[in-house]
């Protein structure tokens, strides 16, 4: 029997419990690197911000790390709140640090990749032993942690240092329970530390191993910065054309916070491509919006150049992924405060980068191309050879669905490209959010078709009377595939578009039309699910504006559900934002959005969200054994059971 549900039963997690109880939550637990990673962004910071020039790390044979800095050390004196040395907070508090005051000028760093406080505390949580130096004010404190996180010797003064000397020394040894492997990839760990000196010209950056018979060192200081390491890459020789670099930042007056902007690095080979990102020193593995706004920003002035130079052969019309298909970048953004994707901080989400790295990137690339004639051209030039290239291939997969084509949907609003891999169709709920999302998209690779009311339930419809359903019809014939069951091998070189997108209101009946669509497709076109044709769009159901404050523009920013909401305003309300000025706006359904705001959070690419429908052979079946109950009418007994059993876990939007 089980046991009594009261109070005994809540366990309150305290202080660094959390993270010991799921490390994965806040960091990669394949190696130590990435908490090691935050000690040296912590020293990163404090060269970015000016205060340190020499930053040494040192692998030691007994596998703990020892990273340090000549900056201005963590701050030893009590916290005015917590009545504790200030370092204990920031090693032991999961929200605590020097990023969050970034407008009023009293915060310890306008830019950081740091925006939770979590990172160091994190380190010290999944640590048998971690002991930090601090030379500060002529003194040299110590203070060290034990057993994830308890003080197991207080902060002390042992020593005395010349009053001009500074810095923070941390020595951690990572506790191997929490780790795949407890060993530091030494290969990633001084590709991060190059990277980082590329990124801060005149750091010097130390990577010490200690073997058990000698001592290796690597010394990494670039004072060509971006450039040089990317000449490194994409040496001269295979390049089109030399590096190109530059940098840009905003005085305040255009929109975004003074300061913010980006640093870049570029060129063109015809071997492939190489590119890396950062936001405020922050390695971006995955990339984000700000490599969008790069990509948008050099792609407008090449196609502008190409224009005003009469390049472009007669017909063709440039798109982006002709220009930086072979485009070889590095990529460094300063924003106020980016907004990530997950703890670990691989990829950035923040929608304002696209339109910062764009306008930042745009006009010093046009001039660049001006004032050196003879590499636009070629740019110009390779460009106009893959647009050329991409007509051809996409008019030879014309020729073989031209014939016995039905007429498609009087109401379907095509896009103007031929090619079915770039081309992208919404299944759009109703006619009012189907005007909406017309005026949102971009004619050229993006069709949309609205539908009247709610498909009907498919999963039990006769094949041969599927298409008299007028909704399904149309769709079957926008798509140019044939219905077809799980295991059959149909013929798609006819589908039209690569990119199918349901896109419904961000409410219960938008969610039972998504529901609807997605047994049409499991049921009657299963090869689009496991070929990954089929997206489900996100769009928001709150609307959330901001009032200007200090260097921070009045922003406007979306809630997907009731928790980010509450996210949201948490964040606004440490930038010093009262609750009383934030106005918040639930969309009644995608027709009441303009289409501006429908282009941003459900449609472009750089900026949307949509989650991928895809299946396995092997997942394919179970899912239709769950669609059987949910949606067969002889289930009914089933279904009953299986919602007594997990009705609980709904969230009803009533």
């Amino acid at each position: 029997m089980a046991k009594d549900y009261n109070a005994d039963s809540i366990k309150v997690l305290k202080g660094l419990e959390p993270v010991r109880a799921r490390p994965g939550m806040y960091t990669r637990t394949d190696s130590p690197l990435h908490v090691i990673q935050e000690v040296i962004d912590n020293s990163a910071d404090e060269a970015l911000a000016g205060h340190a020039t020499q930053i040494g790390v040192r692998l030691c044979v007994d596998g703990s790390v020892r990273v340090s800095d000549d900056g201005r050390g963590i701050p030893v004196d009590l916290h005015p709140q917590e009545k504790e040395p200030t370092v204990v907070v920031v090693l032991t508090r999961l929200h605590a640090g020097g990023k969050f005051d970034k407008t009023s000028g009293e915060g310890a760093y306008a830019f950081s990749g740091g925006l939770h406080g979590v990172g160091v505390s994190v380190t010290n949580a999944l640590s048998t032993r971690l002991a930090v130096t601090v030379k500060r004010d002529g003194q040299i404190n110590e203070v060290v942690f034990a057993d994830g996180g308890r003080v197991s010797k207080k902060l002390a003064v042992i020593g005395k240092c010349a009053r001009k000397e500074s810095g923070t020394t941390i020595h951690v040894w990572p506790d191997p329970v929490f780790f795949d492997s407890p060993k530091i990839p030494e290969r990633e760990l001084a590709r991060l530390l190059r990277a980082k000196a590329v990124l801060l010209p005149g750091v010097t950056f130390r990577l010490e191993i200690e073997r058990n018979d000698a001592m290796e060192e690597q010394v990494y200081c670039y004072q060509g910065g971006l450039a040089d390491y990317l000449s490194e890459q994409v040496p001269p020789d295979e390049a089109l054309v030399p590096v190109f670099s530059g940098e840009a930042y905003t005085d305040g007056t255009n929109g975004f916070a003074k300061g913010e902007g980006a640093a870049w690095a570029v060129t063109w080979a015809e071997s492939g491509s190489f590119s890396e990102s950062y936001v405020n020193l922050i390695p971006t593995l995955q990339g984000g919006t700000h490599e969008a706004g790069l990509r948008a920003g050099v792609f407008d002035a090449v196609k502008s150049f190409a224009e005003h130079h009469a390049l472009l052969p007669r017909g063709v019309q440039l798109r982006q992924e002709d220009v930086t298909g072979r485009m070889s970048f590095v990529l460094s953004t300063r924003l106020l405060d980016p907004q990530f994707q997950g703890q670990v901080k691989e990829k950035l989400n923040s929608r304002e980068a696209v339109k910062l790295v764009s306008t930042m990137s745009r006009d010093p690339f046009e001039v660049w191309l001006n004032g050196h004639v003879e590499y636009g051209k070629a740019i110009a030039e390779m460009a106009a050879k893959a647009a050329a290239n991409r007509l051809k291939s996409s008019q030879k997969t014309e020729k073989r669905k031209t014939s016995g084509v039905a007429v498609l949907p009087g109401k379907l609003s095509d896009a103007a490209t031929d090619d079915p891999v770039i081309r992208e169709i919404f299944l759009v709920e109703g006619d009012s959010a189907g005007g909406s999302a017309k005026q949102a998209r971009d004619r050229e690779t993006q069709a949309i078709l609205p539908l009247r009311g709610k498909v009907m339930n498919s999963w039990e419809t006769d094949p041969n009377a599927l298409y008299a359903n007028k909704e399904i019809h149309d769709i079957a014939v926008a798509l140019g595939v044939e219905r077809h069951r799980l295991g059959d091998n149909p013929d798609l070189t006819g589908l039209r578009y690569h990119k199918v997108v349901i896109m419904t209101d961000a409410d219960v009946d938008g969610a039972h039309i998504s529901t609807l669509l997605l047994t049409l497709f499991f049921r009657h076109f299963p090869k689009l699910v496991e070929q990954g044709h089929i997206y489900v769009a996100q769009p928001p159901l709150y609307r959330v504006d901001a009032p200007a404050k200090g260097k921070k523009p009045a922003r406007r920013q979306y809630a997907l559900d009731d928790g980010e909401l509450t996210a949201i305003k948490d964040r606004l309300a440490l930038d010093g934002i009262k609750p009383e000025a934030i106005e918040v706006g639930r969309f009644k359904g995608l027709g009441e959005m303009n289409p501006s705001q429908l282009r941003e959070t459900a449609m472009d690419p750089a900026t949307r969200r949509v989650l991928p429908v895809l299946a396995t052979p092997d997942e394919m079946h179970a899912a239709l054994k769950l669609f059987d109950m949910l949606m067969g009418k002889s289930a009914a007994a089933d279904r009953r059971d299986w919602m007594e059993a997990k009705g609980n876990l709904v969230e009803a939007d009533v």
